[in-house]
């Protein structure tokens, strides 16, 4: 399989890759569906209580861009999934750069609109955030009543150039389309691939580094430079405080590498698929082992695994003794994790370089491949290392569901992706942790920091015990004895 760059839609996870939202079983199991059949069977539920729209994943990673517009065409409560976060502002301002022509407008889609078209509507919007806000390129995001009433979003791009003199990019991120909001990071990349990157001019020594924060702690990002000086590799973040100039030139890199495959690797792939940039698939630079196979394989891509390898070994003297001895106190610890799928097999393994043992592995959706027909690398090697096998799901954001889990298993800390998640956690006195900003668990220098902060919220938990006797549950005790995949029905 390859991604064709120049097709109007890049299709949803289900549709493109067969990725699924409903599972319950173990790590075995799935690996070995996976092994046999080529996917696991899907169960679908008789009963959802939330969920998330792809259209947020989406307009949220393209909100991240120092210097573009985003035009939503749907109605004003569709633009309440807008996340404007002051984090980004912050780390323009850190990095000097200005992010004053950012915008975030929407059309105001009426119930006349779904009647009779808002195309003029639409046009007159982007002409007038362009002349307000003065941006390099402007996104138009779909909605689902856009979709539905089938808006031509295509059809005014050659209008609103002549006029505008700047790059204009659909994105089609209908919420109805999936239900898999992760589908909505492709849509993006889908619209930036298309739209906005250049062919190369030339070669550089750039990498392009895809997560979701682009190291907003200002150590890591110090830390991740540092690793690149080595090898003599310059980082392109992405997408948090880029610019419009650096999505253009990103075919130019030497190499793409990230901290979430689930997030970049539409981007990845689709660079490498058209521009011949290698995308490194190696795990995510997540504890000991995600890091030394990023850091080697990216080594090896400009035959510096000598020089490479020596700075290891100056790493590892200084940061593995302080990785031993929090390994002393957290080892047969009890976790529960739930997360994205890809950041949940990383986090798993390096839970495990601790020492601590995984009770139950939740994925919010489950992709068993990637455009270019691999298997997701950090699944895979947990399915080959893992000591010992445990309960696996595939979520969905079923709040029910993981509390029923976290319930029955009662671990010593639970790991989730999402702050919500951890609070629901601690309402029932068990210790959360929001892993929020995937590189605090960078290399050696993060994995210690990640390890001093489990240990930390294990042996202190008088805020939790204290919170769950004043909190009463929407649960029932009679839902919390029931098997956890009571609403999925059978394949």
């Amino acid at each position: 399989m390859a991604i064709d760059v120049k097709s109007k839609l890049c299709g949803s996870r289900e549709s493109r890759i067969g990725s699924i939202t409903g599972y319950s079983g173990t790590l075995h199991e799935i690996g070995q569906e996976i092994a046999c059949a080529g996917c696991p069977s899907e169960r679908k539920r008789c009963f959802s209580q939330a969920s998330a729209c792809a259209s947020g994943c989406a307009l949220a990673q393209a909100a991240e861009i120092n210097d573009v517009a985003i035009v939503h065409h749907g109605p004003s409560g569709c633009a309440a999934i807008a996340q404007v976060k002051p984090a980004f502002d912050l780390l323009a301002n850190a990095i000097g750069r200005d992010r004053s022509s950012f915008a975030y407008t929407c059309t105001d889609m009426t119930e006349a609109d779904t009647v009779f078209g808002a195309i003029e509507n639409l046009k007159d919007v982007v002409i007038e955030t362009y002349n307000r806000y003065h941006p390099k390129a402007i996104f138009i995001g779909a909605s689902c009543v856009s979709g539905i009433i089938g808006e031509d979003l295509e059809g005014i791009i050659e209008d609103v150039r002549d006029i505008t003199g700047i790059p204009v990019a659909p994105i089609h991120c209908e919420g109805f389309k999936s239900q898999i909001w992760a589908s909505g990071f492709d849509a993006t990349y889908h619209a930036i691939l298309k739209y906005i990157v250049k062919p190369p001019q030339k070669k550089t020594n750039k990498v392009n580094i895809i997560g979701f924060t682009a190291g907003m702690a200002w150590n890591t990002r110090a830390d991740i430079i540092r690793l690149l000086d080595v090898l003599g590799l310059e980082p392109t973040f992405l997408l948090a405080a880029s610019t419009v100039k650096e999505l253009e030139h990103l075919p130019e890199a030497t190499a793409s590498i990230t901290t979430c495959s689930t997030l970049s690797s539409y981007l990845g792939i689709g660079l490498e698929t058209a521009y011949g940039v290698p995308f490194i698939r190696s795990l995510q630079p997540h504890g000991i082992t995600g890091y030394e196979d990023l850091a080697c394989q990216l080594s090896k891509v400009v035959g510096k695994e000598a020089e490479m390898e020596a700075f290891l070994q100056k790493e590892r003297n200084v940061y593995l003794p302080g990785i031993e001895k929090i390994k002393e106190q957290l080892t047969d610890k009890r976790v529960m994790i739930a997360m994205g799928p890809n950041l949940g097999a990383n986090i798993a393994r390096v839970l495990q370089e601790f020492g601590m043992k995984i009770e139950h592995l939740t994925a919010w959706h489950f992709d068993k491949q990637y455009d270019d027909g691999t298997r997701p690398q950090a699944l895979q090697y947990l399915i080959d290392h893992s000591p010992e096998n445990f309960t696996y799901s595939v979520n969905h954001l079923q709040n029910f569901e993981f509390m029923n889990i976290l319930n029955t298993i009662k671990p010593d800390i639970f790991v989730s992706r999402h702050p919500d998640s951890a609070i629901w956690a601690m309402k029932i006195g068990i210790p959360g942790y929001c892993v929020y900003d995937e590189y605090n668990v960078f290399g050696y220098k993060g994995t210690l920091r990640f390890g001093k902060t489990l240990l930390d919220l294990i042996l202190n938990r008088s805020f939790t015990e204290n919170l769950s006797k004043h909190v009463r549950l929407p649960y029932t005790d009679w839902w919390m004895r029931q098997k956890p995949d009571a609403f999925l029905l059978a394949n």
